[in-house]
């Protein structure tokens, strides 16, 4: 009992600062202290994998995404000079509005799709039993290079469209 009401309370603090880490990462001005809030956020996300029995999950999420991809991003930042766009901000402007219209979308849409949700109780093809008799790591490996293995690859295909795109970006500040 005390167990479980220990566990909660992790579970509790740790989505607590994964979305205080993520309203402060888009609301700071300056695009490295958002990229340092977005670690955070990765952070508090691997300690709920934790929680949730999913150490495979949580090791790559602080090794890909709070590692590599975030260095990846602050490199990028860095690479782009985005600091120097903060000095020359408009008040109001078009680019804001239209930002400000997805935002709103994208959370009717996640409102909607919270709403909609009637998974309690369904079970899919990987049962606990089974990840417990596979190990996690050969169970995510397996799905990720067997049947995802199109979006794994379409993923990485982005994320080397990203780094070119950054590369041209910073070749046009520079010229």
């Amino acid at each position: 009992m005390i167990a479980v009401g220990f566990k909660w309370f992790i579970f509790s603090a740790m989505a607590i600062i994964a979305v205080g880490s993520s309203l402060m990462m888009v609301t700071r001005r300056n695009p490295i202290h958002s990229a340092l809030w977005l670690i955070v956020a990765f952070c508090s996300l691997a300690g709920i994998y934790v929680l949730l029995n999913a150490t495979f999950m949580a090791l790559a999420q602080v090794m890909v995404y709070a590692g590599a991809i975030m260095m990846l991003v602050l490199f990028v930042i860095m690479l782009i000079h985005l600091e120097s766009d903060l000095v020359e901000k408009a008040k109001r402007s078009f680019p804001k509005a239209i930002g400000a219209i997805i935002t709103i979308l994208l959370f009717v849409q996640v409102a909607a799709g919270i709403a909609a949700f009637q998974n309690v109780g369904k079970k899919g093809a990987i049962t606990p039993e089974v990840m417990a008799a596979a190990g996690n790591a050969q169970v995510v490996g397996s799905m990720l290079y067997g049947k995802y293995a199109f979006a794994f690859e379409v993923a990485s295909v982005l994320l080397l469209v990203g780094i070119v795109g950054a590369v041209v970006l910073a070749k046009r500040v520079r010229n």
